[in-house]
């Protein structure tokens, strides 16, 4: 079930309806929607701006999507440079509607990753699951002030901080069962830093945090030099970014002498498509462990008790 949406008739059936319809939420991109759609429930209707494939590194605002924004009684958003020009408009809508900057409310309380791409600290936040539940605190503040009649936001904060927790769990375990020196994951960008510092895997990216260009000779060529070096038997391609400068690095790796395997398709900077698992953020995560995972010679662990339920929602089981 999608949660994306909240309804109007839920939300009176919820006995907190004090107008028509619920507040509306706009989240930038998909993975702070679906945090902030479990913690609301039926009391706060809860939309992504920017859908599958779609990369907040280069997004441009559409006269649409500005008036989207403009209806939205509140606007959540990931901040510390992730959503390029669009931060512009944000800040013309601050004064006269709610906002929150996810990214800024974590960063008051963890030690971010810093850079030297002119973001000043990555923005890629969700990568580390455990970072990204200190962000479910300001979502719940934010809802409960939109949503002040709202019944139920603490244990729905609670219940989905606690499946996050056994996510977390899960990712490292998964992760450590990959053999030691073929511990590298290689992507196009450099979207999986906290997912490194995470859970303990090298982080190998063709480029930095931003996706404006693509990856130059020089890039690939040092890349492959690395991979080569390291032996890593796999490498991985993004949801939000052409694989062409990934099928460039297996070129250069085949001329090497090295063969690399092809991975799979990871989550980096959106989620999967609305209505399947990989369009929750649980299901994201999951998936890019899955593949990661197996991919390096891994063995995923047991999926924790606390998520079967989740998975079971989605016709899963055990990985």
């Amino acid at each position: 079930m999608n949660r994306a949406f909240a309804t109007t008739a839920a939300f009176v059936l919820a006995g907190g309806a004090a107008w028509a319809e619920p507040p509306r939420v706009l989240a930038t991109v998909g993975m702070i929607a679906d945090v902030a759609a479990e913690v609301a429930g039926p009391c706060v209707a809860v939309e992504a701006l920017m859908g599958p494939g779609i990369d907040p590194h280069l997004y441009q605002p559409t006269a649409g999507d500005v008036g989207r924004m403009q209806r939205a009684e509140a606007i959540f958003y990931v901040g510390l440079g992730l959503e390029g020009q669009l931060g512009t408009v944000l800040g013309r809508l601050a004064d006269s509607r709610s906002t929150l900057s996810v990214g800024e409310a974590i960063a008051e309380t963890a030690d971010l990753l810093e850079t030297d791409g002119g973001y000043g600290v990555d923005p890629h936040l969700w990568m580390d699951v455990q970072l990204w539940t200190s962000a479910i605190p300001a979502i719940r503040t934010q809802l409960a002030q939109l949503a002040p009649g709202c019944d139920g936001l603490d244990e729905r904060a609670d219940a989905y901080a606690a499946q996050l927790a056994a996510l977390h769990g899960w990712v490292g375990e998964s992760i450590a069962s990959i053999p030691e020196e073929a511990r590298a994951l290689v992507t196009a960008h450099d979207a999986f830093g906290y997912y490194a510092r995470a859970y303990g895997i090298t982080e190998i990216a063709l480029q930095g945090l931003t996706t404006e260009a693509e990856a130059s000779i020089a890039d690939i060529r040092e890349t492959a030099d690395e991979v080569a070096r390291r032996g890593v038997p796999a490498v991985f391609v993004e949801s939000t970014i052409n694989p062409r400068s990934i099928e460039a690095l297996r070129g250069a790796l085949r001329d090497r002498g090295h063969n690399v395997a092809l991975g799979g398709e990871l989550y980096s900077d959106a989620m999967g498509e609305a209505g399947t698992a990989e369009g929750t953020y649980i299901g994201m995560i999951r998936a890019n462990t899955l593949a990661i995972t197996t991919a390096l010679g891994g063995t995923p662990a047991a999926w924790p008790d606390a998520l079967a339920g989740w998975s079971a929602q989605w016709g899963l089981g055990n990985p």
